[in-house]
């Protein structure tokens, strides 16, 4: 099923095409690669250059590393962002990316609606954490997990600025945290993985979405309460609503209810742009 997303609030994605996506973070307009704006943008190139402060290059095509031009010689490098009454921090980095992912507005609408201050959340492969403190605004308890410190250390300060405390900040690879959170015998009403299509851990260890995903889901439902709902993003050519259907019916999960949503957002200009899947397994 195709699911448009709303923007968030003082988002706006303006335009897209040639491999690239136009977007404004409240008051800062940023030009970064995205491979799925395969197609023509609508605005000129030169319109496009008048509207954006940033520009990032990466060092080679589909590289996640590069470097940011600066279009506007008045953008600051940090900025605050504020959407649906919460704050976070944006800034340029050795990435394409700036500390928030807008589509998630989907799943950040859901959380707000299904939790309150009687729910545990638990939100893993958290990066900067914006869906730990959409959920930890609603008084649910809520622990955020991410191997990298750095993303707990920018979360931590999203936290801060959105006048919020109390997230469990927990440094670990997340199917490890998962995995012992299991034996523990620790439940929560809501788990939201969000898990790269790749990637190399502390130790060398190599992580690939297409075979970790069936353990990972695994483990995971083994974490919630019987009404608990598990929420998974992916982001991957390999891993397709087919993909996840079949991962999905091979680990025979009783009681639960499969939902897959292609996630697409429209364009001000009027294009639609992909943004992966997002997959729901909830209570009957």
């Amino acid at each position: 099923m195709k699911s448009f997303a709303d923007f968030p609030e003082n988002y706006e994605l303006i335009d897209a095409g040639g491999g690239r996506k136009l977007e404004r973070w409240g008051t800062i307009t940023t030009i970064r690669p995205e491979h799925q704006a395969y197609f023509g943008a609508v605005l000129s190139r030169k319109e496009w250059n008048n509207l954006a402060d940033w520009e990032f290059i990466p060092k080679s095509e589909g590289s996640l590393q590069g470097t940011w031009k600066k279009l506007n010689e008045k953008a600051p490098e940090q900025w605050l962002f504020a959407t649906s009454g919460l704050t976070f921090h944006l800034r340029i980095t050795n990435n394409k990316h700036v500390g928030l992912f807008p589509e998630q507005q989907f799943n950040w609408t859901f959380l707000s609606e299904q939790l309150d201050a009687s729910k545990r959340f638990l939100n893993a492969f958290a990066y900067t954490g914006a869906a730990s403190v959409f959920g930890r605004r609603t008084g649910a308890e809520v622990v955020h997990c991410d191997s990298v410190k750095a993303m707990l250390d920018w979360g931590y300060q999203n936290q801060i600025e959105s006048n919020l405390n109390g997230i469990k900040w927990v440094h670990e690879d997340a199917l490890k945290f998962i995995r012992r959170e299991v034996k523990r015998g620790n439940k929560y009403d809501i788990v939201q993985l969000d898990p790269p299509a790749w990637g190399l851990g502390a130790k060398g260890e190599k992580w690939k979405l297409e075979e970790l995903l069936g353990p990972l889901i695994g483990e995971a439902i083994q974490l919630l309460y019987e009404s608990g709902t598990l929420i998974l993003n992916t982001y991957s050519p390999k891993v397709d609503i087919p993909f996840i259907q079949k991962l999905t019916k091979e680990l025979s999960i009783p009681g639960k209810q499969v939902s897959n949503s292609e996630l697409w957002f429209k364009t001000t200009s009027g294009k639609e742009l992909y943004y992966g899947i997002v997959t729901r397994i909830i209570n009957y």
